[in-house]
């Protein structure tokens, strides 16, 4: 993650001149915040499509994926790019980059560790998301490598994150209304209202196909 505080001035007398916003330019992809691998990639794509597919009638949530998210206005350097992001209050159109001092703060971040992030997500990335009053926050490891549990789950209590007791394998998000899975091979969500798994990009695919079958 980087960060650039220094400033330069063209004199000590003179005041330093801020730029508006459009004239600065935030890039919109980062190379070290691609999926490391396929398994993390499929993962990522299907939680947030899932999440899409579950606020489809919600004008005001929304699900984003490795979106280049700027903290800091006037700051390039100052940048995350959540592997799964869920903010409320925002609109679904498409954005290039995700700017915090125009729309909201994610009120759910989920990080998918792998060998070369996953003290990252541990450390920097904790203290930031906490720093940022990122509501709840969790680290899963698909490959059960590297974390020192598979998953992890912090909530913000009085802008601080807490640890929450993950029992068999779920925890339950308040924020979206839905359970957080550890089937033992993947992260799944879960629906505690209709009691079943909300289906995938693959298994709606799937379904679709037997109905038409049917016809």
């Amino acid at each position: 993650m980087s960060v650039n505080t220094s400033i330069n001035t063209i004199s000590q007398n003179i005041p330093p001149q801020i730029m508006a916003d459009e004239e600065i330019f935030y890039p919109s992809n980062d190379p070290n915040a691609m999926p490391e691998t396929d398994i993390h990639f499929k993962l990522i794509a299907n939680l947030v499509l899932t999440l899409a597919a579950f606020f489809h009638n919600r004008a005001d949530a929304n699900a984003f994926g490795d979106i280049m998210f700027y903290y800091k206005e006037g700051s390039p350097k100052h940048f995350v790019a959540p592997d799964v992001m869920v903010c409320f209050g925002v609109d679904k159109s498409p954005r290039r980059v995700y700017k915090l001092w125009e729309e909201t703060t994610p009120k759910v971040i989920i990080e998918i560790a792998s060998g070369s992030t996953w003290g990252d997500d541990l450390e920097k990335k904790f203290d930031l998301y906490e720093f940022l009053d990122v509501e709840e926050y969790y680290v899963y490891d698909p490959t059960y490598q590297y974390l020192p549990t598979p998953f992890i789950a912090y909530r913000l209590v009085n802008k601080q994150f807490v640890d929450v007791k993950i029992k068999n394998g779920r925890v339950f998000s308040e924020a979206l209304g839905l359970e957080l899975v550890d089937t033992g091979e993947t992260l799944r969500l879960f629906n505690p209202e209709t009691s079943e798994f909300l289906m995938t990009m693959e298994e709606m695919a799937a379904e679709i196909a037997r109905l038409k079958a049917e016809k």
